[in-house]
């Protein structure tokens, strides 16, 4: 763009700023709404699996064996509420943490099918025919 002038030249460069300064404070407003120590949407589910872990941990399991015992037994809570357990409901958690430590030790029949449940944990095995 030709400017003839230097007065037209510097108003066009000021207009432009002022858009861009605009255009930060609407950005500006927008991450003020939450505070900053506060996790954005993205960062949620990575919680929920760092307080399933740490929890799980406590218990001599890792995540990943953890979960995949509960699978196999047949468990299905998703994430968040495993996570509220966690912190919540620590002897729940703990019920649960043995259930999968048994499965993974026993096996599927000697955690659920024996009716020797660790205390606290009530199931129900459905039988298919």
């Amino acid at each position: 763009m030709v400017f003839l002038t230097a007065q037209l030249w510097l108003r066009n460069r000021v207009t432009d700023r002022y858009f861009r300064i605009q255009e930060m404070l609407k950005h500006a407003r927008v991450s003020a709404a939450r505070p900053a120590w506060a996790p954005d949407a993205r960062g949620i589910p990575r919680l929920w699996i760092n307080r399933i872990t740490a929890a799980s941990q406590e218990h001599g399991l890792k995540y990943p064996a953890f979960i995949g015992n509960l699978v196999k037994c047949q468990v299905e809570l998703n994430r968040k509420v495993l996570a509220d357990l966690a912190i919540y409901e620590p002897k729940t958690f703990k019920s649960l943490a043995a259930l999968a430590n048994r499965r993974r030790h026993e096996g599927f029949a000697a955690a659920l099918g024996d009716g020797k449940e660790p205390e606290g944990i009530f199931s129900r095995v459905v039988q298919y025919h």
